[in-house]
């Protein structure tokens, strides 16, 4: 879940990926569309910024059609001024739930896994003579991940670190958020498919489920640009549990109905590996692997793991700099198989999810993703 994108997608529960024993719950019908409150509650114009207002009986009218109840009674208990969703609500909103997942990414480590993959990047950068040396969080919230780093300090006084997030409201939290805390990271309002901050290295933490997968290959070529050293795109594992996990980890962890909702919704959602290695795989300058860790103390660290993008000419640098722990990348490659064969694969996993539809392959272990 992640408030304030400009781009969302509607994924379609249709008995083969997402479905099974660890799919879709009481209410969810087959050929519904998993949905996230967040995604339906706030939009603002591409171009001018302005906020498009939010009629609250339409928004019910989507959920109530994908069978989505629960979500149905907490839009419905949101304040209106008349039909339209009240905005200030709605943003008070979007900081307490941004709050809670701050408080999740701190349990789970997040920028402590950033900074491992990140400190080898930006110094095979620096060797490589890139100048400045510019961290860009694209859908940053209110700006965790980017803050923590910029506190730590520990990828260098020379590395300037910058936030983006559509959602207005979100970059103003952030903002607040690093003045308080007398740090020089700084915000900005931007799209996430047409950036306009150069930088030496894109991250991100968990939006890359809010877009289609035929919009992946788009925002992996934005940031295909020169100057770039590469990406870590930490998103959630699109395993069967991983539904099931994010229903526990949720509700135990956060109090806003609307967060609890929509982490369950986003695991859901979540890309399977090769979608989004044929994706990464589109760009023309990087060598694109997943990370996996060998271990992490909390378990539930297991479910996200990032899409990385690396330079081809630094991807030695940053293997020894990674020491054993670049036993964890598999990619697109040559680590385990061409790009070629990543797309192959994921035209496999297309045909077997079209044989689960079928009944061909006679249950749901054929099902997940």
């Amino acid at each position: 879940m992640k408030p304030g994108l400009r781009v969302g997608h509607d994924l379609v529960l249709d008995g083969g990926a997402g479905a099974g024993p660890d799919g879709p719950p009481a209410g969810y019908g087959l050929g519904m569309p998993v949905l996230e409150i967040s995604d339906l509650i706030g939009a603002w114009d591409p171009v001018t910024g302005e906020r498009a207002p939010i009629v609250k009986r339409e928004v019910i009218a989507r959920l109530r059609e994908a069978g989505h109840r629960r979500a149905v009674r907490i839009v419905e208990r949101m304040p209106a001024s008349g039909e339209l969703l009240e905005p200030a609500a709605v943003d008070r909103l979007f900081v307490r739930v941004h709050t809670e997942l701050q408080r999740l990414g701190e349990e789970l480590h997040m920028a402590r896994r950033f900074a491992e993959l990140l400190a080898p990047l930006v110094a095979a950068a620096r060797r490589a003579g890139a100048s400045p040396l510019r961290i860009v969080d694209v859908g940053c919230g209110i700006g965790y991940v980017t803050r923590a780093l910029a506190a730590s300090g520990e990828l260098g006084g020379d590395v300037e670190l910058v936030g983006v997030d559509f959602n207005p409201v979100l970059v103003a939290e952030a903002a607040r958020l690093a003045k308080d805390e007398g740090l020089t990271c700084r915000f900005v309002r931007g799209d996430a498919f047409d950036l306009t901050e150069p930088a030496t290295l894109y991250i991100s933490s968990g939006i890359l489920h809010h877009f289609p997968a035929e919009s992946l290959a788009g925002f992996f070529q934005a940031q295909d640009r020169p100057g770039t050293a590469g990406f870590v795109h930490y998103d959630i594992a699109a395993t069967r549990l991983a539904p099931l996990g994010a229903r526990v980890f949720h509700r135990a962890r956060m109090r806003e109905p609307l967060g609890r909702h929509d982490g369950v919704a986003s695991a859901k959602r979540a890309h399977g590996d090769p979608v989004l290695l044929d994706a990464a795989s589109q760009t023309t300058g990087m060598r694109v692997f997943l990370f996996e860790p060998i271990r992490h103390t909390n378990p539930f660290c297991a479910s996200m793991r990032p899409v990385v993008g690396i330079r081809p000419e630094l991807v030695e640098d940053v293997r020894r700099a990674l020491g054993r722990r670049a036993r964890g990348l598999v990619g697109a490659d040559g680590v385990r198989e061409g790009a070629g064969g990543v797309r192959e694969a994921a035209g496999r996993v297309r045909e077997a999810a079209g044989r689960v539809r079928d009944g061909a392959d006679g249950g749901p272990e054929g099902a997940g993703r």
